[in-house]
């Protein structure tokens, strides 16, 4: 009796779950606030762009020359550093080991060439009593000679080691501070340029100002001119807004970044680059971190001519 009624009773409950399902997927939901306004042009005739923020010198990818285990880092993230100080170094153990043989063979060659001018001096003094002949007098000024340029090349190769060992030190070449830093102690670092996906060892760049990179579409390019004024806003908070200082153009048109990473995509929209700098301040606002910018450009002509009206403003 009772399996009687309870495949109604289950047809009956699915029933009425999908009656309910169905009446919450038509609810109408809210839309989700924007964390932020999209930023109003200042201007009254402007031109847009996309930014990315640098180092005033430009984002620098360090390395190493020589290939080896990194046995001491002097920096960390953040560090700011003056130009020659030392960042990290390789391993110095074998060139160490090199060096203590090349100062021997100069001290070997300089005792040679000491010798050798005392039996020349020896000589000349016979000679001028007429007690040597001429023949071996000269062949002491051979060997003297011959001393003399293998201390040469005892003191060059002593030399080549010396530089070898400063190169296993990498140091700043600009002032500015650390942006990354991709190596540990303990770890082998590749000589060379940096390999595809690989990071650089160590970023570095001055960040008093910051510049921004930013590109203009090439239809756009002409209306930009040197000296104009802009405005920054960072991307995501409209009220972090800062004024920026026309710096230079990149005069090559190169292809529009594409920041999505699909390789396969293809962009077929060409920019000019146009940089400008900001002092930072208290802004929070870091290095690689995106900004809508807007550049202040002559009023577009009415007549359909290329030739742009003067800006009133």
């Amino acid at each position: 009796m009772v399996r009687k009624y309870i495949v109604p009773l289950v047809a009956l409950v699915g029933v009425v779950f999908a009656v309910v399902t169905v009446l919450r997927g038509d609810r109408v939901r809210p839309p989700v606030p924007t964390v932020s306004e999209a930023p109003k042009p200042p201007y009254g005739s402007s031109v847009a762009g996309s930014g990315i923020v640098e180092a005033s010198t430009e984002n620098i990818s360090l390395g190493t020359q020589i290939p080896g285990i990194v046995s001491k880092i002097f920096v960390e993230i953040g560090s700011n550093v003056k130009a020659g100080d030392p960042l990290f170094s390789i391993d110095e153990r074998p060139i160490q080991a090199e060096l203590a043989t090349r100062r021997a063979a100069v001290q070997v060659a300089e005792a040679q060439l000491a010798d050798a001018r005392y039996d020349l001096s020896l000589d000349e003094r016979l000679a001028a009593q007429g007690l040597t002949n001429v023949a071996g007098l000269e062949k002491k000024r051979f060997t003297t000679q011959k001393a003399e340029a293998q201390l040469l090349q005892a003191r060059a190769e002593l030399s080549s080691v010396e530089t070898e060992l400063e190169r296993l030190t990498v140091r700043a070449p600009v002032d500015g501070q650390v942006l990354q830093l991709k190596v540990h102690r303990g770890e082998f670092a590749s000589a060379g340029p940096t390999v595809l996906g690989q990071s650089p060892l160590i970023v570095l760049g001055s960040v008093t100002p910051l510049n921004v990179r930013v590109d203009v579409d090439e239809n756009d390019a002409w209306r930009v001119r040197a000296g104009a004024a802009a405005v920054g806003y960072l991307r995501g908070n409209e009220k972090i807004t800062t004024p920026l200082t026309f710096v230079r153009f990149e005069p090559f048109v190169v292809p529009k970044r594409s920041l999505t990473g699909d390789s396969t995509e293809r962009v077929d929209t060409r920019v000019l680059q146009v940089v400008f700098s900001f002092t930072r301040g208290d802004l929070p606002i870091f290095v690689g971190q995106q900004m809508d910018v807007f550049i202040d450009a002559p009023v577009l002509p009415q007549d359909g001519s290329t030739t742009p009206a003067r800006n009133e403003q």
